[in-house]
């Protein structure tokens, strides 16, 4: 992967994740797709997923950075 498409998807992907943990936004689409009993589980996903994207986005702007110097 290039480092512009990793940085895009750390970037996006951290936004949704972000905006997911934030705002009642899944918790409104729980329930009404009917899958609310799941929401008290929403933390045990999110917050990881939240860490990845942004380990992502750091590693992707380490790694553009790094070949600015070379």
């Amino acid at each position: 992967m290039s480092d512009k498409s990793l940085l895009r998807t750390g970037l996006i992907g951290a936004a949704i994740v972000a905006l997911c943990c934030f705002t009642p936004i899944l918790v409104v689409l729980l329930g009404v797709v009917g899958l609310s009993a799941l929401t008290g589980y929403l933390d045990l996903v999110l917050f990881p997923a939240l860490g990845f994207f942004v380990l992502l986005t750091v590693y992707a702007l380490y790694r553009r950075g790094k070949q600015t110097q070379s």
